[in-house]
């Protein structure tokens, strides 16, 4: 085989992911997000005066569980075989 055909050939000029690894990654960048959100606030007005709210469940438990549930949501999109049915 010359050079000229192996290097014609060789170029794909597709997409890596398909459609559905595009569509749980945006399902886990939405959830990750979500978890950043609820992640943020709980701070005091005063700096003399310390708020309690910092210590909640929601910014304690939940929020950094979404965040790792959003990265293995992240992971298994990007390990998603796009040819397999």
């Amino acid at each position: 085989m010359n050079e000229k055909n192996k290097i014609k050939g060789s170029f794909n000029t597709g997409f890596v992911f398909g459609k559905r690894n595009y569509t749980f990654m945006f399902i886990g960048i939405g959830v990750i997000v979500l978890g950043f959100i609820l992640m943020s606030g709980g701070g005091s007005e005063d700096p003399n005066e310390f708020n309690e709210a910092i210590y909640n469940f929601q910014r304690i438990r939940l929020a950094p569980a979404l965040v790792l549930i959003g990265f293995a949501i992240e992971v298994y999109a990007i390990l998603l075989n796009p040819h397999k049915k």
